[in-house]
């Protein structure tokens, strides 16, 4: 079992301190030991995660989010040292799952074109699924600044080593910046899926943020896809030709 720790003091200091790259890698990096630990935390997270997307974070409480879990109080504090220590844990936690989605996704590709195309495609379908992205990565601006930056930074550290590789290996074309493109390519994919995945639905008429959430559209896609083709220098990502029939004549 993970050791309790101390509940953080609730004064405004604890709440406005701005909490350094690695301090919250260092939070985040401690996991429980057991697996029966681990589906707890990630109970725990779920419900953050709802709950801190309907109510805004100020307005979410550690006796809701628990209630919703289905454990004590006393069970969070042993993940948790207070809820804005869950909100920053919950945005790391957060992060790397989509990060991870769209990597899954730009590994099938063949060429950069393709994984630029399957990246995204992931990227949509994740925030489609988790709508909540949206609304605790804004509302962490307010917050804890140090993690919604921890959040973009390590989005686009994956994406401009994998510019960097393409344009060295002549995928894209050799005046692009890998570090101003990948900046503006995530600007891309995030105000798409806010456009076309989380405004159309809204709230729900339960009241459920981002409540079912699709997608985006096929046609919108493609249109987003050309546009980054065309600004990364790609070729277009083309089904490969059908096989050769029979040559004229043949029997």
């Amino acid at each position: 079992m993970t050791p309790a720790r101390t509940p953080a003091p609730s004064g405004a200091a604890s709440r406005d301190a701005v909490p350094s790259d690695a301090d919250l890698e260092a939070r985040t990096a401690i996991q429980p030991r057991t697996r029966r630990g681990a589906e707890t935390k990630a109970k725990i997270f779920s419900a953050a995660e709802r709950t801190f997307a309907e109510q805004g974070y100020h307005a979410a409480s550690v006796s809701r989010i628990t209630e919703r879990a289905g454990v004590g109080q006393g069970t969070f504090y042993l993940y948790f040292t207070s809820k804005l220590d869950l909100f920053e844990q919950l945005v790391v936690d957060l992060n790397r799952r989509v990060r991870k989605a769209m990597s899954d996704g730009a590994a099938r590709g063949r060429s950069r074109a393709e994984s630029e195309r399957e990246g995204f495609r992931e990227f949509f379908a994740f925030t489609a699924e988790h709508p909540a992205l949206y609304r605790v990565v804004r509302e962490a601006e307010q917050v804890s600044p140090g993690a919604m930056r921890l959040h973009y930074e390590r989005i686009v550290d994956g994406y401009r080593e994998g510019l960097t590789r393409a344009r060295d290996s002549g995928e894209i074309g050799a005046e692009v910046d890998p570090e101003v493109a990948a900046w503006a390519l995530m600007g891309i994919g995030e105000m798409i899926g806010m456009r076309y995945v989380l405004w159309p639905t809204g709230e729900s008429a339960s009241g459920t943020y981002g409540a079912d959430a699709r997608s985006v559209p096929e046609d919108v896609f493609e249109q987003m896809v050309a546009l980054v083709q065309r600004a990364l220098g790609t070729p277009a990502d083309v089904p490969p030709p059908a096989p050769a029939g029979p040559p004229p004549g043949a029997p």
